[in-house]
């Protein structure tokens, strides 16, 4: 018999244009135990998100194609879907705590793995 998959695994998006930082950062959620959806920039996340009621966390880059980029993404999820807990990330930008929308937290990239992972078991208890 095979292993079966645990119920209520916690999902969460990947929002990522680049495609090997798409890769890391889809290997380092899957490790963590967590189902992955992956989107390559915020029009194809809100697309995602509209379709799907099960995304407890997303995970996004700030600099994107497209008509949103990753802070106007996490604008757009605090406003639709408050209970989505956000991570955002930037290997451009330093922001500060006051400029993220509430339930967010950022994380310069390179980023340290231990503190993302600690951070995704936070938010998935929340």
């Amino acid at each position: 018999m095979g292993q079966s998959t645990p119920i209520n695994k916690p999902v969460v998006l990947v929002v990522e244009d680049e495609p090997l930082q798409r890769i890391m950062a889809v290997e380092l959620v899957e490790e963590c135990g967590f189902e992955v959806v992956q989107a390559w920039g915020a029009d194809e996340a809100i697309r995602i998100l509209e379709s799907r009621d099960d995304i407890r966390i997303v995970f996004t880059d700030v600099d994107m194609p497209g008509s949103l980029d990753g802070l106007m993404l996490a604008a757009a999820i605090r406003d639709r879907w408050p209970p989505i807990q956000i991570i955002i990330t930037s290997g451009c930008l330093d922001l500060k705590d006051t400029t993220l929308p509430p339930q967010s937290v950022f994380f310069s990239k390179p980023y340290q793995h231990d503190k993302v992972v600690a951070e995704l078991f936070r938010m998935a208890e929340a």
